[in-house]
């Protein structure tokens, strides 16, 4: 974490203070026995691909209220609603963030928006600690994010082996060429690779492109920020990218689910 931006850095701590608190409010024994007790996961992976072989992009629709570097995205926010908007118009799963401070985000939003719909939902989150993973199963997430830049591999190693043991699936986030040989040595069945320069929060589409050569075919590339227009999906389709994790062009429209349908329209391939 030598390089990691400011922002990061203070994420990070917040976070370590936040697990702190939350075991000393729920042990994690309770919440090992609250993740069993969890309803049954949904295929995040399956869902994707299964929309990839019918010929269709495999969509993560975000429900996001706010960002650190764009501010208030949305003042309109209700879970419920554009849950099962993103769900009627071609979602393949929907991504929640719970982070609090930095992204007004809350547990309930995931709890509420998977209660909505019958589609895999991903615990939007910054994992450090298997208290954390155990959580996410007990709220009902499908998925959990991992970002590279912000563990070591020994605590990548730790956190995915303890999700894929809960059957979660395992959303590996990378945004440059080490962080991605790194990722790739956990043999994972899907990658995120996120187009925003953490120390700028500029994104290119170009950082998918310049390493997919380098991600074995079958690993599922999901594609992260930065996809604005149809253009910027037929651009990444071209190069046969065909997952997407798409939220601030959804949280400012209107309507979030038609501007998804608007979006990825006619992108059947």
């Amino acid at each position: 974490m030598t390089d990691t931006p400011d922002v990061l850095k203070k994420i990070i701590a917040r976070k370590r203070e936040e697990v702190a608190a939350r075991i000393k409010q729920v042990s994690l024994e309770e919440m090992k026995q609250h993740a069993e007790n969890a309803s049954p996961v949904r295929g995040f992976v399956d869902s994707l691909h299964s929309r990839i072989a019918a010929g269709k992009p495999g969509v993560i629709a975000e429900i996001k209220r706010a960002s650190p570097s764009k501010g208030l995205l949305r003042k309109d926010f209700n879970p419920v609603e554009i849950a099962k908007s993103y769900a009627a118009n071609g979602a393949a799963c929907l991504s929640v963030l719970t982070d609090v401070d930095f992204f007004q985000g809350a547990d309930g939003y995931l709890i509420e928006a998977r209660a909505a719909c019958d589609i895999p939902v991903l615990r939007k989150e910054f994992m450090i600690d298997p208290y954390q993973v155990y959580e996410a199963r007990a709220m009902g997430a499908d998925c959990i994010l991992l970002i590279v830049s912000v563990l070591d591999d020994a605590q990548i190693d730790e956190l995915a082996s303890l999700a894929m043991r809960l059957d979660m699936d395992v959303l590996i986030e990378v945004h440059d060429e080490r962080e991605l040989e790194r990722a790739l040595t956990f043999n994972m069945p899907m990658v995120g690779i996120n187009n925003r320069n953490l120390h700028t929060f500029e994104t290119s589409l170009d950082t998918t492109v310049n390493l997919l050569g380098r991600v074995p075919e079958n690993v599922l590339v999901v594609t992260e920020s930065g996809i604005h227009s149809k253009e910027d999906v037929a651009f990444m389709r071209e190069h046969n990218v065909n997952a997407f994790l798409v939220g601030e062009v959804f949280m400012r429209a209107e309507d979030p689910g038609a501007e998804l349908a608007a979006l990825f329209a006619v992108q059947d391939k």
